[in-house]
């Protein structure tokens, strides 16, 4: 995958924006992040839940790795080179879904 691609999953997501966080990138919904790209470009962090995590790393690991704050974890580190489109953007729903306002959320629902 490529980071292009990446950046069009995440902008489709409702009201979703990309902005800087220190010297990475960061996609954000309401503020709150829940994708940052580190500078090098080839890798993308995904803020999910410990159930999703554990389950994408069962999945995939040979592009999927735990990422670490301090001892703790806190999301996904995916190689972008190696990357599955589909399993990308289902991780980029589940991470956007959980930093989503409840607003945001509730006009989702209201539309489907």
């Amino acid at each position: 995958m490529k980071l292009s691609e990446v950046r069009k999953m995440a902008l489709s997501l409702p009201e979703t924006t990309e902005a800087p966080h220190f010297n990475y990138s960061s996609f954000r919904v309401g503020g709150r992040i829940f994708v940052t790209v580190p500078p090098e470009g080839a890798h993308i962090h995904v803020f999910v839940d410990e159930e999703q995590r554990e389950r994408a790393l069962a999945l995939e690991p040979d592009w999927i790795e735990k990422l670490f704050w301090g001892k703790k974890a806190v999301g996904l580190r995916i190689a972008l080179d190696r990357a599955k489109p589909t399993i990308v953007e289902a991780l980029l729903a589940e991470a956007w879904r959980v930093k989503a306002p409840k607003r945001v959320l509730g006009s989702i629902r209201k539309r489907q």
